[in-house]
């Protein structure tokens, strides 16, 4: 059954550090704005009115903040407050103001600035607008001062954690029961083939993720705007989120781009690699495969194409993006300095990635003999080789220790090989004989190729017996050790066959037999004498 993915791993975390940065960003962005538009957001009650610019000797947060305090006091009263518009003569200029009140409190005066943020044709007509706002908003605010509110507001709350929690749920199980299932056919490879596209996991993964978190996101905006304490601080997010990813305030040659831009050329070159993938699966799998050529120039010409359609399909994103090539010269040569002190381990295998792709010393399909590693190699890739072992182990290598070290390549060339069997025999067995059993032992096993001929050589005389070598070659290097123990099988038969007698480690011990002279002290002769006598005393009285 698919596990449904953590939230809170590691792609979880990245959307979520891209959100806080895109906040962060906007933050910063907004302030500059503020500077040279000069407008600030009026609230009443925590809910978002209008915004107004500066006027005469008020700058716009002290015009902000005089507005809201003329309508702190129009919230506590009971009765409904009509607000009106009113036009006033400015007395010897012979012009006229637009005035809004809300009863008799006096709010604020429209100016012709108010009309450029407000984006009305003229001031009167502005000053409807935002005697509307004015009116919903101290109609909504008094309905929450009453009794009972704050229940509703936190059902509604619960309500909304409730759906997204069910939507989380949802969207995982739809995305692993129809849209992985789905990328999976589009991978042109089965689930557990070694080929399996990458990409489109990743696809999966980070759309799961951006679908999940958008859910997430919302309700919790939702969530902050029914409470007057959060409402400012959500419009504050959502408005640095929207200054973020839409100003555009990065400069790339003669143009300007927001984040939401660099985001979608992000999106776009992730497409690229997904659909690059795909199609050189495609190719491998329903066109070289027909060629007949070796399996090692498919993976080639496979990583080849791939590259290359990376490679065009980025230059083309670029330039449709207005991108000039030449104005990111800069990033790239700080790039390349990154790449020369930091990563130049990755440098190191990716260019050797690309000499093993040229060079071919090592290919797909080889049986190598690395270090301690015996294995058929399943894949080379820009980074490391994937060498799969006899116990169907995968170990992953970085490539570049493919050129610095040393590599039994079985297969290299040529894939015919010669393996070595040692046999050793007692002293009393015949060589000749033991010759005869080796090479009818060889060719009892199908895989021994007869040209060349197996070869028994008599390699001397050991310490418990006669050591023999029996020389065969094979066809198949990564059968080695299957071919050795089969063989070992029937030789130990033939052996018997033969009254051939396999020894085991022996030692011969010889004693010799002599006087040994003994000298010994005379009290201790004395002694022995008493005892003598009085032994032979003793035997005369019986």
């Amino acid at each position: 059954m698919p596990t449904a993915i953590n939230p809170m791993s590691w792609l979880g975390r990245l959307v979520w550090g891209i959100v806080l940065a895109l906040a962060l960003h906007g933050a910063m962005v907004g302030p500059g704005l503020a500077q040279t538009v000069d407008t600030e957001p009026v609230f009443l009650d925590g809910l978002f009115l209008f915004e107004v610019p500066a006027a005469g000797d008020l700058t716009a947060v002290e015009r902000a903040l005089a507005i809201e305090i003329n309508l702190e006091s129009l919230i506590e009263n009971a009765n409904p407050v009509l607000v009106r518009t009113e036009t006033r003569s400015t007395g010897e200029t012979g012009g006229s103001n637009t005035v809004i009140f809300a009863g008799d409190r006096y709010i604020m005066t429209v100016t012709s600035a108010d009309v450029g943020v407000g984006g009305a044709s003229t001031p009167q007509v502005q000053a409807d607008r935002w005697a509307d706002a004015l009116a919903v908003a101290l109609t909504q605010a008094r309905a929450e001062r009453q009794s009972g509110f704050l229940t509703q507001a936190l059902v509604k709350a619960l309500a909304a954690l409730a759906a997204a929690l069910v939507l989380h749920l949802l969207t995982g199980w739809l995305w692993h029961r129809w849209l992985k299932p789905l990328l999976e056919r589009l991978s042109f490879w089965p689930t557990d083939s070694e080929h399996h596209s990458t990409g489109l996991k990743l696809l999966f993964r980070l759309t799961l993720v951006l679908v999940r978190g958008t859910v997430w996101f919302t309700a919790v905006s939702y969530i902050a705007k029914l409470f007057p304490l959060t409402r400012r601080v959500s419009y504050r997010v959502s408005s640095s989120l929207q200054e973020g990813l839409f100003d555009r305030s990065l400069l790339l040659g003669s143009r300007s781009y927001s984040l939401f831009d660099l985001l979608m050329v992000m999106a776009t070159l992730l497409a690229l690699v997904v659909i690059a993938s795909t199609l050189t699966n495609l190719m491998r799998s329903r066109v070289l495969q027909v060629t007949g050529i070796s399996l090692a120039a498919q993976e080639a010409i496979s990583v080849l194409s791939k590259y290359t359609l990376i490679l065009l399909g980025t230059v083309v994103v670029l330039q449709l993006w207005g991108i000039d090539l030449s104005s990111i010269a800069l990033i790239a040569s700080g790039l390349g300095i990154g790449v020369g002190l930091g990563l130049q381990g990755l440098v190191k295998d990716f260019v050797s990635g690309l000499v093993l792709v040229f060079e071919r010393p090592v290919q797909v399909g080889d049986f190598v003999d690395f270090g301690q590693v015996k294995g058929t190699v399943a894949r080379i890739g820009s980074r490391s080789t994937e060498i799969r072992t006899l116990d169907h182990v995968s170990i992953i290598v970085p490539n570049s220790r493919f050129l610095d070290s040393e590599v039994i390549n079985w297969s290299h060339g040529n894939p015919v090989s010669r393996i070595r069997l040692p046999v050793g025999v007692s002293y009393s067995a015949d060589p000749q004989q033991v010759k005869i059993a080796l090479l009818e032992a060889s060719q009892k096993n199908q895989e021994i190729l007869t040209a060349p001929a197996p070869q028994v050589f008599f390699l001397g005389f050991g310490d418990s017996a006669l050591n023999f070598e029996l020389l065969v070659w094979i066809a198949q290097p990564s059968r080695q050790l299957v071919i050795k123990s089969d063989l070992y099988f029937v030789i130990e038969a033939s052996l018997r066959h033969h009254d051939i007698e396999v020894p085991f480690p022996q030692r011969d011990l010889h004693i010799r037999s002599g006087y040994l002279p003994m000298s010994r002290p005379s009290e201790a002769q004395e002694y022995l004498d008493q005892a003598g006598n009085e032994s032979a005393r003793r035997s005369e009285e019986a």
